[in-house]
């Protein structure tokens, strides 16, 4: 038996599927329950396959212990957001729709705000042609507690803008 804890990150075996969970040996006292419909192509997973699965409770009313492979897919994808954040990495993000004071863009397959006076330099009249584009953005904000990202298409302007300024001023001449 190994030591786990709630909100940890760890690698299971699948001991057993059924019609409506997945049973997964984490190295606890008893084999762990992920609902089924947390699997992504649920009829690909085989007895003994490792996955990773969050622990979201060690006991629930019936003394199991309740894992979850979506969330545990979530704090992946965190940690490369976390990264991207860190490098300033450029990333492309598809816009999803439109919502007050900007727009909602997928970042890794998370819903990240890109708000509405970060989506050029100029401000934006119609919202709705953006919708469907793809575009290149730096993440400039994280909030740990409400999983929150703010993603910016304007600072990547900025700085283009900036670089053709310096390269026309070098080259210009006096008179």
């Amino acid at each position: 038996m190994s030591v786990i804890k709630e909100d940890e990150l760890v690698k299971g075996k699948i001991v057993k599927i059924s019609k409506d969970e997945v049973l997964v040996d984490v190295g606890f006292k008893s084999f762990g329950v992920v609902p089924r419909a947390e699997l992504i192509n649920a009829e690909s997973y085989q007895v003994g396959d490792e996955i990773d699965v969050f622990i979201e409770r060690m006991e629930d009313n019936h003394g199991k212990l309740l894992l979850s492979r979506r969330r545990a897919d979530f704090m992946r994808i965190w940690d490369d957001i976390i990264k991207l954040y860190e490098t300033q990495e450029i990333t492309k993000v598809k816009i999803l729709r439109r919502i007050k004071g900007g727009m909602v863009v997928d970042l890794l397959g998370i819903e990240a705000f890109l708000p509405g006076s970060q989506i050029d330099v100029r401000p934006v009249r119609d919202f709705d042609g953006w919708v469907g584009k793809n575009i290149e953005i730096k993440v400039v904000k994280v909030n740990h507690p409400s999983e929150n990202v703010v993603v910016s298409h304007k600072v990547l302007l900025e700085e283009q803008l900036s670089e053709q300024r310096q390269a026309i001023m070098s080259k210009l001449e006096k008179g």
